[in-house]
């Protein structure tokens, strides 16, 4: 609406927003134009929800955070206003200018001041305030000039046009740009940045407090509250992962730490629907004085869990909790299991647990299933765990199809990789297929819910499937949102297994050598492939968990 009423035209507006499932980025100056554009009725139904969620968060006694304008601009602006003052910004990540190096506004052109003040009156005029709002100008991009005054600029820029339009306004800020670039923000730039707005109006989350804190080399954020954060996930990922020591030592801490400013706990992962203990943990953290018993709250919580005590359970949350839940030192939650990564000769198979522990955890659990079977929360974790001890015997073929093509063993690289492709993996989506939570169906029909034609219908989908995939055009950040899901295990990263055991049993077969790069190139045909299929997944689950458990059990269990 600002945009447009300032003279910019629908095509230019097109140009700079993305697709839905990339809007996070583009708010953060990162991305632009990819998978888009927005539908006008997106907006309408997006506002309409806005109404909605403001409307109960406040019935609820809690604080709404909006938007605000962080200095990002369509190209358009210098097209309707030739003297503003723009730079571009870099490219992010793995993209090319085609869809990222967005335009950033001069903290000193009179144009940030009006644009950011007419968008925030409109969002006020719209829902009310709570005179809290986020913004989030150099996140993973590096600024112009490292010159502190340039910095403090800046931030200045950002919050005058926040009091410009509510003079009680508190910026929420994430704190992520200060620990992913470490050597462009040393003390000086984080100082800079942070005290362009005055002390005690901007609130930082340190993001990924739990394996990088930033309070402790900030000086407590040089004076600015922050909220203690725990990130745990990147990507939405499945599998089993916790850093159940950082968080239980972590915030008290913090709390301790000379002239500490921290105000809070947060929870602030990338996705969420798996590891559900780690949130239960986080949560009732913020309720405490100090660290808890881990192991007796985890015997309670599997109690809890299942609305009854069972032994064979509770000895399996415990082995759990010892093992795939107590990463310590840098933990960083990506998923690199080779399951849901493009296959190579050199994988990373590496874990920081004994799987063992998750192996007989499986065993237990399928002991307790006879009295608990009927738990719903059960269920969902005998698929989980079942789930990650397939996880776990894929990295153990994947180890044998490798040895054996190295050493030129065609029978092994056969039975191995017949074992993978033919077996394990379908039988692993299968068990995925049969719980409504791991259906890659019920991922994707809810998005097409959200069309109101065939053909949004169509780009939703689209939007989904690219992000769980290739992660934009060409595979620029692969995978990094893997799922495990009942139809993407078997049509997409089955299929790719396939086509890399028939190309290495090729090149045994022809004694011509394997190249990466030529695979890449094929297999990025199949990638591409699943996005396009046009294939509907069920939406309901099918088969017995239980059933399928213990028959992959009665099969695999090492």
């Amino acid at each position: 609406q600002v945009y447009r009423n300032l003279g910019l035209n629908q095509t230019e507006i097109d140009k700079y927003f993305t697709g839905p499932a990339f809007l996070a980025w583009n708010r953060m100056g990162n991305l632009r134009r990819w998978a888009g554009p927005l539908p006008p009725t997106w907006h309408l139904k997006q506002l309409y929800l806005q109404y909605r969620i403001v409307e109960r968060m406040r019935s609820l006694g809690m604080t709404t955070v909006l938007p605000a304008f962080a200095g990002h601009v369509p190209q358009g602006i210098l097209r309707v206003f030739p003297r503003v003052n723009a730079t571009r910004l870099g490219r992010w990540s793995h993209f090319d200018c085609t869809y990222s190096c967005i335009y950033l506004l001069d903290p000193e052109d009179p144009m940030f001041q009006v644009i950011g003040t007419l968008f925030l009156k409109e969002l006020i005029k719209e829902f009310g305030t709570d005179h809290v709002y986020s913004a989030d100008t150099f996140n993973e991009m590096t600024p112009l000039s490292s010159d502190p005054a340039y910095l403090s600029r800046v931030s200045n820029a950002v919050f005058s046009s926040m009091t410009g339009a509510d003079p009680k306004a508190l910026w929420l800020m994430q704190g992520w740009l200060f620990q992913h670039q470490p050597d462009f923000w040393q003390p000086a730039q984080v100082r800079a940045l942070l005290h362009g707005v005055p002390l005690g109006r901007m609130i930082v989350l340190d993001l990924f407090a739990e394996s990088k804190p930033v309070y402790q080399w900030t000086e407590s954020f040089y004076g600015q509250p922050f909220i203690w954060c725990m990130l745990h996930n990147f990507g939405g990922n499945h599998g089993l992962f916790g850093t159940v020591e950082a968080i239980n030592h972590g915030p008290f801490a913090a709390r301790r730490f000379p002239n500490s400013t921290m105000v809070g706990t947060g929870l602030v992962p990338e996705g969420i629907e798996q590891n559900d203990m780690v949130y239960e943990l986080m949560n009732e953290l913020g309720w405490r004085q100090e660290p808890l018993d881990l192991p007796s709250w985890v015997t309670r919580y599997a109690e809890r869990r299942y609305g009854t005590a069972n032994a064979a359970a509770a000895s399996a949350w415990r082995l759990l909790l010892r093992s795939v839940y107590n990463c310590t030192g840098v933990c960083v939650n990506h998923n690199r299991s080779p399951l849901v990564r493009r296959p190579s000769l050199h994988m990373d198979t590496e874990l920081w647990y004994n799987t063992s522990d998750v192996y007989e955890a499986w065993r237990l659990l399928l002991n307790a299933s006879a009295e608990l079977g009927s738990s719903p929360t059960f269920l969902y974790d005998l698929v989980d765990v079942t789930r990650q001890a397939a996880q776990q015997l894929v990295s153990d073929y994947y180890l044998s199809i490798r040895q054996a093509f190295q050493s030129h063993a065609l029978p092994e690289l056969l039975t191995a990789g017949g074992v993978l492709v033919y077996d394990l993996l379908p039988e692993l989506d299968s068990l995925l297929s049969s719980h409504s939570l791991f259906l890659l169906g019920r991922w994707l029909e809810s998005t097409r819910a959200m069309a109101t034609s065939d053909r949004e219908a169509e780009q939703y989908e689209l939007n989904a499937r690219n992000q769980v995939t290739l992660w934009g055009p060409s595979g620029n950040i692969l995978d990094y949102a893997n799922k495990q899901l009942g139809g993407l295990v078997l049509d997409y990263y089955a299929v790719r297994w396939s086509l890399f055991v028939s190309v290495l049993v090729e090149s045994l077969n022809s004694g011509r050598p394997f190249h990466q790069d030529q695979f890449n190139q094929a297999v990025f045909q199949v990638e591409r492939g699943f996005i396009y299929n046009k294939k509907r997944y069920p939406a309901v689950p099918a088969g017995d968990t239980m059933e399928i458990s213990r028959k992959m059990f009665l099969k695999y269990y090492p």
